[in-house]
């Protein structure tokens, strides 16, 4: 009903079925950070397509093998999925991923 009545903007920026888990809404900045498998999005809020920034963030590879062989799956489970985008302060977000079940933080700085 919202893209029949141009209520809305999709994001276009990702066909990849990247399984979005978390958002930070930075209304200060006009942008929207997305966690999603393997990527972060940094989306303009007033135009979701325009000036995309994306980072890719995946485990690292022995951390994938080791869960494969966990049994997991190697496609819903051994990526990194990013769970956490927390403010910091004025130029650094905090972030937390799956890393594969091997946990990984970091700093991304906004600038």
């Amino acid at each position: 009903d919202l893209l029949l009545s141009n209520s809305c903007i999709p994001f276009l920026g990702s066909t990849e079925g990247l399984d979005f888990r978390t958002l930070l809404l930075d209304e200060e900045r006009g942008r929207l950070l997305i966690g999603a498998k393997d990527h972060i999005f940094l989306l303009n809020l007033v135009d979701l397509n325009k000036n995309v920034k994306k980072i890719y963030w995946t485990a690292a590879k022995e951390k994938v093998e080791l869960c494969k062989l966990a049994g997991k799956d190697a496609h819903t489970e051994c990526a990194n999925f990013i769970r956490v985008l927390q403010p910091y302060n004025r130029t650094h977000v905090y972030v937390c991923g799956t890393g594969a079940f091997h946990p990984l933080c970091g700093y991304i700085e906004l600038g």
